[in-house]
């Protein structure tokens, strides 16, 4: 990330904006990541809604997002208990059950998008 230290032409924005960042738990923060990338994720899958799902389909992207995620959601999970981390684990292999689905070549077992971090998924 670039700070005004390392990078003279960046900006965090007014103190103002610097101060609502800073009132922001950090589970809120971790979660709403969680779900912007589950969200990418699922349209990368195939799942969104509309004509035009099978046309916004990427599994080479989707296999980066769900890996990304599957790497927050482990080391996020002792940190943001379980109330948290839970829907989370659910919502991701929700996401590496639906790109095994939308693959047409399958991966090993524990070769799948994100499962170096959480074991094969089935």
């Amino acid at each position: 990330m670039s700070t005004p230290e390392t990078n003279p032409d960046a900006s965090f924005g007014d103190t103002n904006h610097v101060r609502d960042i800073a009132e922001v738990a950090a589970v809120e923060v971790i979660t709403t990541a969680a779900v912007h990338l589950m969200s990418a994720a699922a349209v990368k899958c195939g799942l969104a809604e509309g004509e035009d799902a099978e046309e916004l389909k990427d599994l080479d992207e989707a296999r980066k997002l769900i890996t990304a995620l599957a790497g927050l959601i482990t080391a996020a999970a002792p940190e943001v208990g379980s109330q948290h981390a839970g829907p989370l684990r659910d919502g991701l292999r929700s996401l590496q059950l639906a790109f095994r689905e939308a693959s047409t070549i399958q991966d090993a077992p524990g070769q799948g998008p994100g499962e170096k971090f959480t074991g094969p998924v089935n």
